[in-house]
């Protein structure tokens, strides 16, 4: 199944760095990457981003049901993401204290921290499952290479 995953996010990877285009505004990139994300990857019910601005995650363009449009840093997985500047795959989110229900089907979440040229947490990448468990180390490596390219192409 890793091997599986392994050939996915990269042909995924691949396919985001031909759709992006650093010319573009950064709205439009992410509503592309978004799409992207939330069709190819299964059980999947939300994918999208969070965009730091004054000192809080604003929404920004996402795949799936209506989502909280603010959360404090101090708030939720997403919070926990870009606070600590890391990783947060959470198996179970009735477990995560301070978890933030936009959508009640939602079960487990990966949140990856996006920077920009200096470093800086510039917003998260967000997907949420109705299914428990649904992220594993394969998945998180997998998405830090799809992180790498937004990265690359439109947060430097």
């Amino acid at each position: 199944m890793e091997a599986q995953k392994e050939v996915l996010y990269a042909q995924l990877a691949a396919q985001l760095e031909r759709l992006l285009d650093g010319a573009l505004p950064l709205v439009s990139n992410l509503a592309n990457a978004s799409a992207l994300l939330y069709q190819s990857l299964p059980e999947l019910n939300w994918a999208g981003f969070y965009l730091m601005r004054e000192g809080e995650l604003v929404l920004g363009p996402f795949q799936g049901r209506p989502a909280c449009t603010r959360i404090a840093l101090d708030r939720g997985v997403c919070g926990a993401a870009a606070r600590e500047n890391r990783v947060q795959r959470v198996p179970d989110v009735r477990a995560f204290p301070g978890h933030i229900a936009c959508d009640s089907a939602s079960r487990s979440e990966i949140v990856l921290p996006l920077h920009d040229a200096q470093g800086c947490v510039a917003g998260v990448l967000d997907l949420d499952s109705p299914l428990p468990e649904r992220f594993d180390a394969a998945d998180e490596a997998g998405l830090r290479g799809v992180v790498s390219v937004l990265e690359k192409v439109i947060f430097q």
